[in-house]
């Protein structure tokens, strides 16, 4: 097997072998490389030892050289070099005590995760492949290297990227990593919520969202996310509906596009049904205001994860709004824009499709045709440039401070006021018109909504 090396990465081995020492590309851009993807990152591992590869190379930096790791810059890219090491033990189920380094590239393959990743190349030699990487591949199995229950007792955080592999390239957990997974997982709990939330978003993110069901069953998310566990044990016994809140939620991410916000939005938007279930007196089960509750519970799992305010923020704001039905007229469409926020409609439009296919197929199509004739209309509104928002209201503050506006509470007032007039009657947003003497003193005193 030939692999086609970036230039720089050629330098960096033919520089190292020339200097009589052993080295290879390694890991992820190899398994990419086979895969016949992309790789983001060319990692380098050699015999040499840290002090050898800063004197064969102009410009390095120091980015883990305790664990032997030196950055080699080529122009404007880093590559990481690594010594062959062997770990110590590990003592937090994360970082090893100690590493010692080693002259033997199979010792060095044994301590990686799995055997997908455990795997060398260069061109003189070939690929390298001491543990079945191939054959894995060619299987679609994640495996680990060597003795599950060590590999995941050194580092907790690959029974994160199990998972996350399986997701991003459809491949199977193999049982006895399973078995190692199901039996480890609360370790877990001493891994960083940030470390944690990265492999969460790429496996949302990825082809097989739906492996979030194995997470389930493997008894990862009962660790980090309950309340998606709370979700797949709740049904949801209503015509609307036919499958449980968790699978409903699985379908749902399946539904819509590998957008980070979206994907979230899908994840969460439901979670507050489990604790709004109530059942009438024909067992029919009813969740009302599961969203207003599912914003709380999501606010609670980005804190605790620790997201950014931005994607909290749009991630909750559309599990508000997800289910909100209104006809499909000019009007509502505008109020509903001004609400939810220009930008973020089309993204609730995504949201409400991924939703209902998610659903039965009880009116389905009448709930399809609806969202459809929503989006026409919004379409017609951008196209138009109709105003929904204060920042296209044909009037600002400083307007109405030349017209003797008091600054302050009253401007606000008086331009939300023109706003109300403007969405419910487009043609009102001019200058002129809003700012008639006789006009804007309705909109002062309250009285100028749709004049």
């Amino acid at each position: 097997m030939k692999i086609k090396l970036p230039d720089n990465a050629k330098k960096i081995l033919d520089t190292i072998h020339a200097a009589g020492f052993e080295g290879y590309v390694v890991g992820g851009c190899v398994r990419d490389a086979v895969l016949g993807r992309t790789p983001g990152d060319w990692d380098i591992t050699t015999n040499a030892l840290p002090q050898d590869i800063k004197k064969l190379f102009r410009r390095t930096i120091d980015t883990g050289i305790e664990h032997g790791t030196v950055t080699v810059m080529m122009g404007k890219e880093g590559y990481e070099v690594t010594t062959y090491r062997i770990d110590g033990k590990y003592e937090d189920n994360r970082h090893p005590s100690e590493v010692t380094f080693t002259k033997s590239l199979t010792e060095d393959m044994k301590r990686r995760d799995f055997t997908i990743n455990a795997m060398a190349y260069n061109e003189e030699e070939g690929l390298i492949d001491r543990f079945g990487g191939i054959d894995d591949i060619n299987a679609g199995i994640i495996r680990c290297v060597g003795n599950p229950i060590e590999r995941f007792s050194e580092d907790a955080l690959r029974i994160m990227r199990a998972i996350r592999f399986s997701a991003q390239l459809g491949y199977e957990i193999e049982e006895e990593t399973k078995k190692a997974i199901i039996e480890l997982a609360p370790t877990l709990e001493k891994i960083s919520a940030e470390r944690i939330q990265v492999e969460l978003v790429k496996l949302l993110i990825s082809d097989h969202p739906d492996k979030m069901r194995d997470a389930y069953e493997l008894g990862i998310t009962k660790v980090f996310l309950p309340e998606f566990d709370a979700c797949m044990k709740t049904e949801q016994n209503n015509i609307h509906h036919c499958y449980n809140v968790g699978e409903h939620i699985i379908r749902s991410m399946l539904n819509i596009r590998p957008d980070k916000v979206l994907r979230l939005t899908m994840l969460m938007h439901d979670m507050g049904k489990p604790v709004t279930m109530t059942i009438d007196d024909e067992g029919k089960y009813h969740f009302y205001g599961h969203d207003i509750k599912g914003v709380d519970i999501a606010k609670n799992i980005f804190r605790r994860l620790k997201f950014d305010r931005n994607t909290m923020d749009r991630v909750c704001n559309l599990i508000k709004y997800h289910d909100v039905r209104f006809p499909a007229t000019a009007r509502n469409v505008r109020r509903a824009m001004n609400r939810v926020g220009a930008s973020e409609f089309p993204y609730l439009i995504e949201v409400r499709v991924a939703d209902t296919l998610a659903q039965s197929e009880y009116k389905r199509q009448e709930k399809l045709d609806l969202v459809r004739e929503t989006r026409e209309i919004y379409e017609e509104i951008v196209r138009n440039n109709e105003c929904v928002t204060l920042k296209d209201l044909a009037v600002n503050g400083k307007d109405l401070i030349e017209r003797g506006i008091t600054p302050g509470k009253e401007i606000g007032e008086v331009l939300n006021a023109m706003l109300s007039d403007v969405i419910d009657n487009p043609e009102h947003n001019k200058k002129e018109y809003l700012l008639e003497p006789e006009r804007l003193s309705m909109y002062v005193n309250g009285t100028g909504r749709g004049v």
